[in-house]
């Protein structure tokens, strides 16, 4: 059995290493809402987790490791949408966790925790 929570973050990043000219574009920073969808297993049916403090939690770390003023906006840098999945599987040790960048294109990331 699985939870899931969602929640939007909006975001600014770059592919700064970005190699194709028709989207050389994105070797600048840019803003996106960031779509995040998190799976976690749980034990029982009874809100082993419970689900709108686990969606706080994950807005909360988001916030307090990424949060820029001047933006307005999580400021991630040079992440791309698989590593800030991959950030929060591990750090909530999830079952998966989708990010999308304004709800259109983005990454799974599934698998075991470690």
């Amino acid at each position: 059995m699985k939870i899931v929570v969602t929640l939007q973050v909006p975001g600014v990043h770059r592919w700064a290493a970005c190699p194709i000219k028709e989207v050389e574009y994105l070797r600048n920073y840019h803003r996106h809402v960031f779509y995040i969808k998190v799976w976690k297993d749980v034990e029982h049916d009874d809100r082993d987790t419970e689900i709108i403090m686990f969606k706080r939690d994950i807005k909360w770390f988001l916030r307090e490791n990424y949060f820029d003023v001047d933006h307005d906006a999580c400021f991630l840098g040079d992440m791309s949408c698989e590593m800030i999945a991959k950030l929060i599987y591990h750090e909530f040790s999830c079952a998966a966790v989708e990010v999308l960048e304004d709800n259109e294109n983005g990454a799974l990331y599934e698998g075991l925790v470690l």
